[in-house]
């Protein structure tokens, strides 16, 4: 049986953070999250990896384990009633348009994750079995397409318990930083915000620097423009300054070329870098390296699925799933481990494919939990059909994504 262990961690002393060029904005906050506690648990051994069940069937062994043997009979899952949800995949319900998740590392035994509502501003606790529970709330503008649209752990979350939000406020769009029980601080503010192109997407790289993705702000010259803060990649560290070994020394930006981010993703080393794109005529995929403007896309989406959300489970099965917030599907991505794109997208989540075939709707954010298990929010309330336990935080694995893939 594996082991657990909790370490209790008190808050250093405040530090002062300062934005990254001059319209950034400054700071004084905690570095940490005085009192709170975290349990870091054992990732699962490559013999024994958790799963989702595909057709909501969970094992006896706990949520997002078992139910996909040779043997069993799966059956269809009977449809919510109010906010019971009877999908095993599905750790929190009847919340309000789920476009930022932050998953809670472990061994998926006890799966959970930070969910945030994009239009209220609210972030909750999910976890499997439980009923979500009150974290932070953060004021935002959700007009348009802004408001609260990615979350994402800090680097060194089992020490400090911080998380990252990127927002939409009145005058502009932001990152801004969280512990529980304290009010939102800025890091990084002064991001240009327009009618469209607000949304934004955080993510980490393997040396402990944040990826912030910013929209374009309905102009799409800007994501061209070396002065403005819209339609690039930045790399920050936690305090908001340019981070170090960035392609220009003081700097921070990582690369130039985004319009409507949806998420960036990595590989467990950090080896393969990935962000989703929403542009007029296409959506994409790309494949981030540092100081590269984002000029081709490693695939491209004609229809405009609506990307959002990925996760690299190449090194465990070979494939880079992506949600989508319009077509409300899973697309698994065929990839290699250096990160070449080998085919078509296998659907999976349509509710045509499957064994039951299933939906959840629209998908926005995911995040990974370990290396095997990731979770992805709902945005079915917002312009979607909406069951009666929407918005829901379900759970994605391999099993779920099939290992079909069609050749170009």
């Amino acid at each position: 049986m594996r082991t657990r262990y909790r370490r209790k961690w008190t808050s250093p002393l405040a530090l002062l953070a300062c934005g990254v060029l001059a319209l950034s904005g400054c700071a004084k906050f905690d570095n940490t999250a005085a009192g709170q506690t975290f349990t870091p648990v054992n990732p699962p051994s490559p013999e024994s990896p958790p799963q989702a069940g595909p057709g909501g069937e969970a094992g006896d062994s706990g949520p997002g384990r078992g139910g996909s043997g040779p043997n069993q009979t799966q059956t269809p899952v009977p449809p919510p009633q109010g906010c019971k949800d009877f999908d095993k995949s599905v750790i929190a319900t009847c919340l309000d348009t789920v476009a930022a998740v932050a998953a809670i590392p472990g061994d998926g035994s006890a799966p959970s994750a930070l969910a945030g509502e994009r239009k209220s501003g609210r972030v909750l606790l999910a976890a499997a079995g439980k009923d979500p529970a009150a974290w932070a709330t953060i004021p935002v503008d959700g007009s348009g397409d802004g408001g609260l649209t990615s979350l994402a752990l800090s680097p060194g979350f089992a020490e400090d318990q911080l998380v990252f939000a990127y927002i939409t406020t009145p005058t502009d769009n932001r990152v801004v930083r969280l512990a529980k029980g304290q009010a939102p601080k800025p890091v990084l503010t002064g991001i240009p915000k327009g009618a469209t192109g607000n949304r934004g997407a955080i993510g980490t790289d393997a040396k402990g620097a944040l990826l912030v993705a910013t929209g374009d702000a309905g102009n799409a010259g800007l994501a061209a423009d070396p002065a403005s803060l819209a339609g690039k990649v930045l790399r920050i560290d936690t305090s908001g300054k340019p981070a170090p070994g960035n392609p220009t020394a003081g700097s921070a930006v990582f690369s130039t070329g985004v319009h409507s981010p949806g998420g960036i993703c990595r590989d467990e080393a950090g080896s393969r870098l990935w962000l989703t794109d929403r542009l007029a005529d296409k959506d994409v995929v790309y494949r981030l390296r540092a100081g590269q403007p984002l000029t081709t896309p490693a695939w491209s989406w004609p229809d405009k699925p609506g990307v959002a959300g990925c996760a690299d489970f190449v090194g465990a099965v070979g494939y880079l799933y992506v949600t989508t917030s319009v077509a409300g599907n899973l697309q698994n991505l065929p990839v290699t481990p250096d990160g070449a794109v080998t085919g078509k997208p296998n659907l999976a989540l349509d509710g045509k494919t499957g064994k039951p075939p299933k939906t959840f709707g629209r998908l926005s954010s995911m995040s990974m939990i370990n290396p095997q298990l990731a979770v992805a929010g709902t945005v079915n309330k917002d312009g979607g059909t909406p069951v009666s336990s929407d918005d829901r935080v379900v759970l994605i694995s391999p099993s779920i994504g099939g290992n079909g893939g069609g050749k170009d």
